[in-house]
């Protein structure tokens, strides 16, 4: 098991919704080695498949509330059964991965500060923006630094003030 796998996820359609699938695709465009980058509305059950060939997995994901600009902490497998077909959190997908799969990823979550979550068609709000680049910011350098799960453990914990 080696590698990072970043799943960004969230609607892009819906303002700050979309912080997830922003920085996924910002990570996607610096090409790190070892890293896979994956976009998605929301996670879903088939990507405790994709677990278990990673070391580490980040979920980057909007928060509704939490620390300005963002938070990062580790997260172990919570129960699968606490799962439905249209939501899946984190830690209910580590925990489907350890259980099918046998997977022994670590799990990190990357919550960044939303604040406009109601209007379609909006742009990610100017606030939650700057957000992102911190995000950006923090999780680059720990991807640039390599050394997989325990330089992303070193992280976690994180909530940085604004």
């Amino acid at each position: 098991m080696a590698g990072i796998l970043v799943l960004g996820y969230g609607n892009p359609g819906r303002g700050d919704d979309g912080l997830g699938p922003a920085l996924a695709e910002a990570i996607a465009q610096r090409d790190f080695e070892d890293v896979r980058v994956v976009t998605a509305f929301q996670l879903g059950v088939e990507d405790a498949c994709a677990l278990k060939d990673y070391g580490a997995a980040v979920f980057v994901d909007a928060a509704v509330e939490g620390p300005e600009p963002f938070f990062f902490r580790e997260v172990g497998p919570g129960d699968p059964a606490s799962f439905t077909s249209h939501s899946v959190s984190p830690a209910g997908l580590v925990g489907l991965a350890r259980d099918l799969f046998g997977a022994r990823t670590r799990a990190f979550v990357l919550g960044i500060r939303g604040y406009s979550f109601d209007e379609f068609g909006a742009p990610i709000s100017p606030p939650a923006q700057a957000n992102l680049e911190a995000a950006l910011a923090f999780l680059g350098a720990r991807l640039a630094a390599g050394g997989g799960a325990p330089a992303l453990a070193q992280g976690a914990a994180v909530a940085p003030a604004g």
